[in-house]
């Protein structure tokens, strides 16, 4: 990065978007000391995408292509904000809202692109939204295109705000209400196109035969935020968050539903990656389907800020499913989805333990699609195979920082694995 730090610039910009905590030692620091422990300053590495963009964005008029993109909101739901993502740019700019685009790429790469899009903001009801007016079709002709849009957004007000950062959602730029919005002529994505106009089919239908037919994932979800699926009385907007998950959901259960019932794979895998400074281990066991995800956020990452220890969450089901919300959250459903993903192809069915380490580098929450495109990612690569659950863990051992002991006193499913007997263990 090679712009002039403008200390002041800097401190203006944080207030702004209310991004230092009271008491942090971000104010004394500045950017300069790492004080937080931190590899990287998280507030520098938003300053510099800012200071980019800031002339582009420092107007009631931008004029750009959308990826295209669009956001719904959750907070006081039904009453939400909906509207497009448009960057003050043009040309194919596809990139910056397809995740499965994104791996390989760092930290200052996606926090670029991602901070670029602009959030038109027009108030809706999602449960009654054809009341709403022109900007509804707009947002939805949007997100059913197949290609990059060309838009006009007028605003009320400079668009201001903080970078959003969410471990569910992937971020944006600044927001700002919209006086009107021009978006240029759409071609839906054609298979997309179809299911939006029969009104007679199931919205979890609708989702499970887009992706048979390759559409990605990403464009179905953002079709299924725009109630573009389902019975036509009951279509309704959904929240981005709520609508990631969903997908994810259901693709992952509609894949399970026949995966568990295949036979069961015949030796012990692990499958290594490492990206943004998490580092994972995929472990599939040949037994009938369980599943885990464990996470371990090491201190000064993104959720263990402040903290001196590792802290380790997990969330599991056994064949049967589960019927609570997964304690982890979305990143559950999606590394589930990408488990089932490989054994459907493979014809078989394992019990699957997910084990990710969050070390310092993963200075922000980039999105539930790191973990869904990661964990595809790593499910690409050779496996390491071995006779025997043992031999399995010691690798898993050799990879992570914390010890294979410590990973099996905080995991449900190798905890039963180690005290349950079961037919296997009398054949």
């Amino acid at each position: 990065m090679s712009a002039t730090f403008d200390v002041g610039g800097f401190n203006k910009y944080a207030e702004d978007v209310d991004m230092i905590p009271p008491g942090s030692p971000c104010a004394i620091c500045k950017g300069s000391k790492n004080l937080c422990g931190k590899d990287r300053c998280p507030l520098m590495i938003k300053f510099y995408s800012r200071a980019k963009t800031k002339n582009l964005i420092n107007s009631l008029d931008i004029e750009g292509m959308s990826p295209p993109s669009i956001f719904v909101g959750r907070y006081g739901y039904p009453k939400v904000d909906i509207g497009p993502l448009v960057p003050p740019m043009m040309g194919d700019t596809s990139i910056m809202d397809t995740p499965e685009l994104w791996v390989g790429k760092s930290i200052e790469e996606f926090v670029d692109f991602r901070f670029s899009l602009i959030r038109g903001k027009h108030r809706i009801d999602a449960v009654d939204f054809h009341k709403a007016g022109k900007i509804i079709d707009q947002t939805r002709d949007l997100a059913l295109s197949e290609n990059p849009l060309e838009v006009e957004a007028a605003f009320q007000k400079r668009p201001v705000g903080r970078l959003v950062l969410d471990d569910e959602v992937q971020p944006f730029g600044p927001s700002a209400r919209l006086k009107t919005l021009d978006v240029g002529n759409t071609r839906y994505e054609q298979h997309v196109e179809k299911a939006f106009y029969d009104t007679d089919l199931k919205a979890t239908e609708a989702v499970r035969s887009l992706y048979s037919d390759g559409v990605l994932v990403s464009k179905i979800q953002k079709a299924f935020s725009v109630g573009a699926f389902g019975i036509d009385k009951n279509r309704k907007f959904v929240p981005t968050r709520w609508s990631i998950t969903a997908v994810d959901d259901i693709l992952g259960k509609s894949l399970l539903s026949t995966t568990k019932y295949n036979p069961v794979i015949e030796d012990w895998r692990v499958y290594d990656w490492y990206q943004l400074d998490n580092r994972w281990s995929i472990l599939l066991m040949p037994v009938s389907w369980r599943y885990e995800l464990i996470e371990a956020w090491f201190p000064n990452t993104v959720w263990n800020p402040l903290g001196r220890d590792v802290e380790i969450i997990s969330s599991y089901e056994f064949y049967n499913g589960r019927k609570k919300y997964a304690e982890i959250g979305g990143c559950y459903y999606a590394a589930r989805f990408a488990v089932n993903e490989l054994l459907q192809s493979e014809g078989r069915q394992a019990g699957a333990v997910i084990f990710r380490e969050a070390h310092p580098g993963y200075i922000m929450p980039v999105g539930v699609w790191n973990v869904r495109e990661n964990v595809r990612a790593a499910l690409k690569t050779d496996p390491h195979r071995f006779e025997t659950l043992n031999d399995a863990l010691n690798h898993v051992g050799s990879k992570m920082s914390i010890p294979v002991n410590q990973w099996i006193a905080n995991s449900g499913i190798l905890k039963d694995m180690f005290t349950q007997r079961r037919l296997d263990d009398y054949v």
